[in-house]
């Protein structure tokens, strides 16, 4: 169906990808150290359900219309750009919040919204929609059956997504079972939050 080799290249550069830090990094492992490894379940699926629907979009040509449009770019663009600006606020002056990792005084949240928290921060970051619409040119050859290539890829992507971050959650969860003393809880939190605000102002400079 792909070749071997073209299928490594393509498992290694989406791992590599998912693996680097970024503010669904951040939004997972502050979710699990929170509310618990279990509970960043939520969060990761939205992320990967994201990033599928990216996929099949891509796959469709649909991703390619988007990215010619100026409206609805911008409006992609800058809706990522504010949820991020939220979230990072929200965890610098909020005692409560997504990234308060306190999680005896943290109260959970619906499974649905908790989802979808996931879901918005991936489909709302431009950068997924620019990297799905350069990658899957470059592993789907046009002489073999689309669909079939296009479903083992976005598998594939769709199994990392839950992996790594889930790996991450993990880690978020470890932090917080240790028992961390209330100022480096505090820092935890006022970095994640800088963090995010910083990946808020660099994604209001994406250009397509």
């Amino acid at each position: 169906l792909i070749p071997l080799d073209t299928f490594i290249l393509f498992f290694v550069t989406t791992f590599v990808v998912v693996l680097s830090p970024g503010p669904a990094v951040i939004m997972v492992t502050g979710e699990s150290a929170t509310n618990g490894f279990k509970h960043s379940f939520w969060v990761i699926l939205g992320i990967a359900v994201a990033n599928a629907l990216f996929f099949i979009l891509s796959a469709m040509g649909i991703v390619t219309l988007i990215l010619a449009s100026d409206i609805l770019f911008s409006i992609i663009k800058w809706a990522g750009v504010a949820y991020l600006l939220y979230l990072g606020v929200t965890a610098l002056f909020s005692s409560g919040g997504p990234l308060n990792i306190e999680a005896q005084k943290q109260t959970k949240n619906k499974i649905h919204l908790t989802f979808l928290k996931g879901f918005i921060l991936e489909i709302s970051n431009p950068k997924a929609l620019l990297y799905f619409s350069a990658l899957l040119p470059q592993f789907i050859d046009i002489t073999r059956p689309i669909a079939l290539q296009a479903t083992l890829l976005g598998g594939t992507t769709f199994m990392l997504d839950l992996v790594c971050y889930g790996f991450y959650a993990y880690l978020g969860w470890k932090s917080s079972s240790v028992g961390l003393k209330p100022i480096v809880v505090k820092i935890i939190n006022k970095t994640a939050g800088t963090m995010l605000i910083l990946a808020g102002i660099k994604m209001a400079t994406v250009q397509r």
